[in-house]
Formats: structure tokens, sequence, C-alpha cells
């Protein structure tokens, strides 16, 4: 096992502590972290490896690292929390505050196809640059304009990157903050996590890399693992497809996601930067009923939508902003009905169970080939689960 692993780890929990360090020896880690809360109680902070390839730079306690996607469920948080103070109606129509959304037949949308991925919305139509990204009115206005490519409500595709313009357009229009001022504000404030980082923490921040990109190999979930990356894989690779379009536009610009304008700019689908126990606690939060009541979140993680993802290409399954177990979030068999949460691109996940009172977080640098559901997170989230006896 390797040594570069440090932290606190429950000895209930050393299932996780084991995985863990054999990514590392294994080499399927530069660097990373893992977090677990049980309750209010954090039973796993792990973290080791490097978090900048090009210098050396160790991984350390405090280092943040970016989400990917992971990002969508602080803004579903958000836009929950408002429709829980009375702000809109989550089944109400998008036009009643959003009036310019209703051209070209969308008309009948709601904020619940927002949060869902059932709006038609799933890719802009132009090639859209970093730069013009940092204005979430304008990518509002662009998406306002669109055309859909279905009739929202009728069936369900990846908004990969466009969900935070349209479901954080809930939280502008109707808080007047953006999705990473309104969350750090009303419920992330002592945590160490921003969607949208000042430059002292994207100084600090672990890099993000595809070298020595790793597969999650043949023995993460079987009916999952070889033809479905496949078909990922090819849908990802056609430019004409909704796959390519959805991921890839707006395009971070040079850097990738380590550019610090993507990074300042906290897009709010694809722009959150954290530290493994901070969005454990968001999670644990969550849980709790801390950050909205019990209610709303059961509501929140009630599916929505499942079966084949328009986007995704296999099946998907979503409530309000979370993704519920499906092949594209893998969880152990045991959690199918209880877990919620997302995953990010690079292989992170962050995950919530309100009837195991558990919440947990794993953020890496090395991204892997799976454009979701990275079973370098299985096998953790598989650990976490065997832990609880």
């Amino acid at each position: 096992m390797s040594s570069t692993v440090q932290g606190h780890c429950d000895p209930a929990f050393a299932a996780v502590r084991e995985v863990f360090e054999r990514h590392f020896a294994d080499g399927r880690e530069l660097g990373a972290a893992v977090a677990v809360y049980a309750g209010d109680r954090k039973v796993v902070d792990l973290w080791g490896g490097v978090a900048d390839h090009r210098t050396g730079r160790a991984w350390a306690a405090d280092t943040p690292c970016f989400g990917f996607s992971c990002t969508k469920a602080v803004t579903a948080a958000a836009a929950l929390l408002l429709a829980e103070r009375g702000a809109y109606e989550v089944d109400g129509p998008v036009t009643a505050w959003w009036p310019e959304f209703g051209e070209h037949g969308k008309d009948g949308a709601t904020a619940a196809h927002l949060l869902s991925h059932q709006a038609g919305l799933p890719a802009f139509d132009r090639p859209v640059s970093a730069e013009e990204a940092a204005d979430p009115k304008a990518l509002a206005d662009l998406l306002a304009a669109q055309k859909p490519e279905w009739t929202p409500g009728e069936t369900h595709g990846y908004h990969a990157l466009t969900y935070g313009w349209l479901a954080g357009e809930i939280v502008r229009r109707l808080s007047g903050r953006t999705v990473g001022a309104f969350a750090k504000e009303e419920f992330t404030g002592d945590l160490d996590m921003w969607v949208g980082a000042p430059d002292e923490v994207i100084g600090r921040a672990a890099k993000m890399t595809a070298k020595g990109r790793v597969a999650g190999g043949a023995d993460g979930p079987k009916s999952a693992a070889g033809d479905i990356l496949k078909r990922l894989a090819a849908a990802y690779t056609d430019p004409q497809s909704q796959t390519n379009r959805a991921l890839n536009n707006p395009h971070p610009g040079k850097g990738g996601y380590n550019n610090p304008v993507v990074l300042r700019a906290g897009w709010p689908s694809a722009g959150m930067l954290a530290t493994a126990p901070a969005f454990a606690g968001f999670y644990r939060d969550l849980v709790a009923g801390r950050i909205v009541r019990p209610d709303t979140l059961r509501e929140a993680i009630r599916r929505r939508v499942s079966g084949p993802d328009r986007t995704l290409i296999v099946d998907s399954s979503f409530g309000l902003g979370f993704m519920r177990p499906s092949q594209t979030f893998f969880v152990p068999r045991s959690a199918r009905e209880t877990a919620f949460g997302h995953t990010g691109a690079g292989g992170s996940i962050g995950l919530g169970d309100p009837d195991a009172g558990l919440a947990m977080a794993y953020l890496p640098n090395r991204m892997g080939e799976q454009l979701s559901g990275d079973l370098r997170a299985f096998r953790l989230t598989e650990a976490v689960y065997a832990s609880l006896g």
C-alpha cells in the first residue's frame, strides 16, 4: 500500500482507506481526497498524492479541487431553497418569472423541467467562449432565445453545461445573486467550497490533468463497464453528436478547467472548487435538513425522469437537479433506493443518503476516462457502505 495517504479514518471505515491507498499503489491516482460523514461525525478525511504534476506540489489537507458537474448539486440546492421560501413554484411555468423563455414553443416549460434535464436545450446552438460564459445573464439570454431540440417535458437529455444557466437563472432572477454568491451567503459560508473562487483559492487548488489518464478497469459494475464506456466514447468524439455539443461548449479555453477565467466565473453547471471535507459537509447539511427542509429534499430526490438519456446515450435518472442511481451514477445495490448526489466528468462524486445518515465526497485531479460514474468513486462508495455494517 502507498504511504502517500494522510489524514484520519475511523477504524470502522478502514476499508475506505484500503481502497483509497490501493488506487495510489496501482497508479490510478495522481492526487485526491475523500471524506465521509456518518451523521455529524466525520469518519473519513483522507488525502494524498500530488496537487500539481508540473511542480510536484503535494496535496494538503486544505487543497481544493475542481468538481466538474458535482457543482450541479449546489445549484439545485440554491434553487430548491428559493422554492421553499415561496419565490416560485417548482411545477409552475418558467415564464412566470422569466417571460422571455417562452419563445419557440418553450412556454410550457416548468422550473422542474429546467432542474431535471427536460428543457430541450442540452447544448448551445453556437460556439461560446469561456469569457462569454463569465456573464450568466448573457448565457441565459442565449438559451431563452434558442429553439429547443425537443418540447420541454417530452423526454430528458443531460444538459451538461447549459443546466447551469437554466437552473442558475432561477437563483439569479429570484434572488438577485449568482449561484456562487447565494450559496456562500445562505449555506456554504463556513465550508471551503466556492462556485466562483477568489484568486487565493485558485492559486492553491489542485491542477486537473489527463496525464496518465486512467480507465475504470473491468472490476466495476459488470453490467456497465464495457459496452457503456465504448458507446459514450464514440458519442463524445463525434463532433455532430448531442453528447459532444453538450459537453464541450462553452469550451474552457487555454488551460482547460484550470483556466482562472472559468474558476473565477463559477459556472453553475461545472465551476466548483472545494475540499473533500467541505463538499461532504455540504451533503451532511443537506441530509440533516440544515439547507432545505427534509420534505423539500425528499421531493427533490424523487425520480422525475429515468431511462435512455438523449445526451449520455445510456440510462440516467434525475430528481430536481440531483442524480439518482443509474448507469451514470453507480452505487452499491443496498443504496439504490436511498442515495442521491452527482458525479463529475473527472471522476469526482458527492453523495448523500438520508436513510443511512451518510454523506461523502471524492475529488481527484487525475481525470478518469468515464464521462460520469468513475469506477474509482464506485469502489470508494462501495467501501463506505460496506463499513456501515
